[in-house]
């Protein structure tokens, strides 16, 4: 009588068979799908003035246009790497690849939110108000926080506690995504209206901690089910 081990990656049996996905790990695939659609929606409907050197967008990011580069890329390698990283089956069969692509995570996590701050202040003399410019400087704190947590519990190997940090960062990251995804499907980026944009921003950056830890509660209790009695 062969026994049987569950994982968040499905059933395997003793003898390596794989007999499906988990539920757990339908969900995490529905979301990050769901993920991987808004970011296709931002950078087609948002971001195609990268491409487009005479976009009259560039107008607006004149002051600050080399700045945009490392932004661009931090976030980039925030936003696409970190999914890779609640992969079960990657963290298992490659751990070198998997501490690798968190420590860019990191990295590019440090850079991000500093570069963000100085941007949103230099918006300032674009018509933003000093309130964006605090909760920016909320937004990134709330990132960089997280994420240090989540570091250092996994310097500690205490890998429950660092998933949940790390759930909470990413959560945060996502936020930058979340924003233009409201603006472009409302309506509400045109016209440029900086009222309107903060507060879509506050309250996004106000969710992410709960969206986190329901996710975080969700991802506990599915794995629980998953796990023999």
């Amino acid at each position: 009588m062969s026994a049987t081990i569950r994982d968040n990656s499905g059933s395997i049996s003793r003898h390596g068979r794989t007999n499906g996905a988990s539920p757990s790990s339908r969900l995490k695939y529905a979301v990050f799908l769901l993920i991987g659609l808004m970011m296709a929606y931002v950078l087609w409907h948002f971001e195609r003035f990268l491409i487009d050197p005479t976009h009259p967008v560039w107008q607006h990011y004149e002051p600050f246009k080399w700045l945009l580069l490392p932004h661009g890329v931090a976030g980039a390698c925030a936003l696409f790497l970190a999914p890779l990283q609640f992969s079960n089956r990657l963290r298992r069969r490659f751990l070198p690849l998997h501490k690798i692509i968190g420590s860019i995570f990191v990295i590019a996590v440090f850079i991000l939110g500093p570069v963000g701050i100085y941007i949103q202040y230099m918006d300032e003399g674009q018509g933003a108000a000093r309130s964006f410019t605090w909760e920016t400087v909320i937004q990134a704190g709330l990132l960089m926080t997280t994420t240090a947590i989540g570091l250092y519990f996994a310097l500690q190997r205490r890998i429950t506690q660092h998933r949940q940090w790390m759930i909470r960062g990413y959560a945060v990251a996502l936020s930058f995504v979340e924003v233009r995804v409201i603006l472009g499907l409302t309506g509400l980026d045109q016209p440029l209206d900086w009222h309107v944009i903060e507060t879509i921003v506050w309250t996004c950056t106000a969710m992410a901690l709960l969206v986190a830890d329901i996710a975080n509660q969700v991802y506990e209790r599915r794995s629980g089910r998953a796990a023999p009695a």
